[in-house]
């Protein structure tokens, strides 16, 4: 459960960046680095959310299943 939560915590931490990052290159126009910066947040976040699934992965608190059945 706590994972899940950690999960959750990052995605809406990375949708806040990228909405954030709209505002401000609506609001700006391109004169400020804001956007910049929001969108390498967004990133970096993206980055070590990927690198926590893959340490699950690796450590065995979850397990990869394939999407197609195998073979019968």
């Amino acid at each position: 459960m706590p994972g899940k939560i950690i999960i959750i915590l990052f995605l809406l931490a990375i949708l806040y960046t990228l909405g954030s990052s709209f505002y401000f290159l609506v609001r700006d126009k391109g004169a400020s680095l804001r956007v910049v910066d929001r969108l390498s947040w967004r990133v970096g976040l993206s980055l070590v959310l990927f690198g926590l699934f893959v340490l699950a992965l690796k450590l065995g608190w979850i397990e990869a299943h394939g999407l197609l059945p195998g073979p019968r």
